[in-house]
């Protein structure tokens, strides 16, 4: 039997995320979300997509990782999917932080997942899930290609001159301090989407994706290859986003210490939970944010204004970098759905040919679209990410079809 399904694992902290693809024509069989995962009450949520069958939904303890991944194995057999099915040919893993060393989609080995482990000090919110997932999955299928695919590989093309951080070369070097960007198969994925949607080849066009949801990341993507983007050596740095703080002064966080008294774990906690639009209004959903706006709510006024300055700065700065656009993608939750951010970042830069039609612009729609008037000399798109998609094509294009 020909082996031309893809499982998609994604693992946070206490959750785990899945899909089910078929590669023939990269339809999806089942999706599901397993949360809260070793609290008393866990949640799983699965979908099978074929054969017409309903969601089912389970609250019960799942004590771990492994438990859940053994209840995620337990609702794919119940609709034929099973992981012992011989149609299965990989799994494939989203790592957030490969570092240098992984610049592409790779067949995990015992030393790739030690040089993962060696990364958990610049990812130590994400590598450690990712890390638990692939355990959990090696033990369930010993016998199944697992393959990592890695949110920082679309981001190694970057030339040193933006990668570089301007501090002593030694010590960069011997902490591994430089930009390494992160959400690189979402930018990887929209990039190339945003081509087609030009009717050009990727390597003849130049976007700036923005990759908005509770996580916000820019890229500068030229002829296919990222040249910049706004994160960092974590997740941090950049756009404003839900919790986190996005750039700022690094004698913020020595002003902190020094006279807030506060502590470097204190700090993180700040920056990384407890910053961003939840920190300046309390809000860290975009629609909620946006009714109170409505309403005439300054302080959630100031926080949607201070969104978009962020926004609309990286914007031109990434315009800078490439020389010409082509487009500008806007992807993820916020860009997806949310029209007035979109309209907000845009407005004022027609000078370079920049421009959002109210009326395309409002329609809600699961299709990658424009929504720039005709006239625009750059395009403006909502492009739907499809970060399963990217990670599931990837994954089957190393291991190929092993029954073959």
């Amino acid at each position: 039997m020909t082996a031309t399904r893809v499982l998609v694992l994604n693992s946070g902290s206490s959750s785990v995320k899945y899909q089910l693809l078929d590669m023939r024509d990269s339809s999806r069989l089942a999706v599901g979300l397993v949360e809260r995962i070793g609290e008393e009450t866990s949640r799983l949520k699965h979908t099978p997509l074929a054969g017409g069958a309903e969601s089912r939904e389970r609250e019960e303890p799942i004590a771990d990782h492994e438990a859940a991944l053994k209840a995620v194995a337990q609702e794919l057999a119940a609709d034929g999917l099973g992981l012992d099915s011989p149609e299965l040919a990989a799994i494939g893993h989203r790592v957030v932080h490969g570092g240098l060393k992984f610049t592409a989609p790779t067949v995990i080995t015992d030393e790739v997942l030690a040089e993962i482990e060696r990364l958990v000090p610049v990812a130590p919110l994400h590598n450690p899930a990712n890390i638990t997932g692939i355990r959990t999955a090696q033990a369930l299928r010993p016998d199944l290609p697992q393959v990592a695919v890695f949110d920082t590989a679309f981001h190694t093309t970057m030339p040193e001159a933006a990668a570089r951080y301007a501090i002593d070369v030694r010590t960069a070097d011997e902490h591994r301090v430089r930009r390494y960007g992160f959400h690189g198969t979402s930018h990887a994925y929209v990039s190339r989407r945003t081509a087609e949607l030009l009717g050009k080849a990727p390597e003849d066009v130049n976007v700036i994706v923005l990759h908005l949801g509770n996580g916000a990341s820019a890229s500068a993507v030229r002829g296919g290859k990222c040249v910049d983007t706004s994160m960092g050596l974590t997740p941090l740095e950049g756009l404003v986003m839900g919790t986190r703080s996005g750039d700022l002064d690094p004698a913020v966080i020595f002003h902190l210490a020094r006279v807030g008294n506060m502590s470097v774990d204190e700090i993180d906690v700040l920056l990384n939970k407890k910053s961003g639009l939840i920190g300046l209004c309390g809000d860290n959903d975009m629609r909620e944010i946006r009714r109170r706006v409505d309403e005439g709510d300054e302080e959630a006024a100031l926080a949607f204004d201070i969104y978009v300055h962020r926004l609309k700065k990286y914007i031109g700065a990434y315009y800078a970098v490439l020389g010409r656009v082509d487009a500008v993608a806007f992807t993820a939750g916020v860009g997806e759905n949310a029209a007035p951010v979109r309209e907000a970042a845009v407005a004022g830069l027609e000078e370079l040919g920049l421009a959002v039609d109210g009326a395309l612009n409002s329609v809600r729609s699961d299709e990658a679209r424009f929504i720039s008037p005709e006239y625009a000399r750059v395009a403006v798109a909502v492009v739907p990410t499809d970060e399963e998609l990217e990670i599931a094509a990837q994954t089957y294009a190393l291991v190929g079809n092993r029954n073959a």
